[in-house]
């Protein structure tokens, strides 16, 4: 009987280490089985990338004005579906001559999902932005930032790379000042800021953009595409 008891425990402990094992990897935003991953790129230059997820939405004229406003390029991770939704905003966003990434078709979460299912979503957004007439191939972003085995797996055998992020304000705070303060207190040179404008009706986001926008300018930053900052690691 305590043998068994003995073992019992021992299957539950496994069980219990392998389950947060696997969220932890879920959740790693540097690290993955397979392929390529990045939240920051190494470099002493004063360069940062600023990326936008979701959308495009009726907010995507607003967010282009102020990144106007500041000369800046941003990468827009846009979900397939509301590519469809809002075809005139994505042009506005290529005309405009920022980077857009991939957040998938259906912005669902990347885990426990079969090959088939991540590769429609993946393929499929991909030949919604080339009909925009973006002809790069887009770097990708899982929604939540969360994948386990097959979304990384696909994307490492299609020599695709994934982008995450290191700072990321919405998840910490609700008002703009405190956002802009952290990332004040938090900007490194080769960071991915992460923001969520497109659904926001309250222009507290883009209080929060615009303070950062100009806090980091003044700190002498400069702002990026994703693309661009990862030539700073090569």
């Amino acid at each position: 009987m305590k043998r068994k008891l003995s073992y019992i425990g021992i299957g539950l402990f496994l069980i219990l280490a392998f389950a947060f094992s696997a969220y932890k990897l879920m959740n790693a935003r540097d690290y993955q089985l397979f392929g390529s991953i990045t939240s920051r790129v190494e470099t002493q230059e004063k360069v940062v990338a600023l990326t936008f997820d979701d959308g495009p939405t009726d907010n995507t004229g607003a967010i282009l004005s102020l990144l106007d406003d500041y000369q800046v390029k941003a990468t827009f991770f846009l979900i397939g579906q509301d590519i469809e939704q809002h075809p005139e905003e994505a042009k506005k966003i290529v005309v405009a001559g920022h980077q857009i990434g991939n957040h998938t078709y259906s912005h669902q979460r990347m885990v426990l999902k079969s090959p088939s299912f991540i590769k429609n979503e993946i393929e499929k957004t991909d030949a919604l932005i080339a009909n925009m007439g973006d002809q790069e191939i887009p770097v990708v972003r899982p929604p939540y930032g969360k994948k386990l085995i097959g979304f990384p797996y696909y994307l490492n055998k299609h020599q695709r790379k994934t982008i995450t992020w290191n700072l990321e304000p919405d998840t910490f705070f609700t008002k703009a000042a405190d956002k802009i303060n952290y990332v004040k207190e938090n900007i490194q040179p080769g960071s991915i800021i992460l923001m969520h404008p497109m659904y926001d009706q309250t222009d507290n986001e883009l209080q929060a953009i615009e303070g950062i926008l100009q806090s980091l300018t003044d700190e002498g930053y400069t702002f990026v595409t994703v693309d661009e900052l990862l030539k700073y690691s090569e």
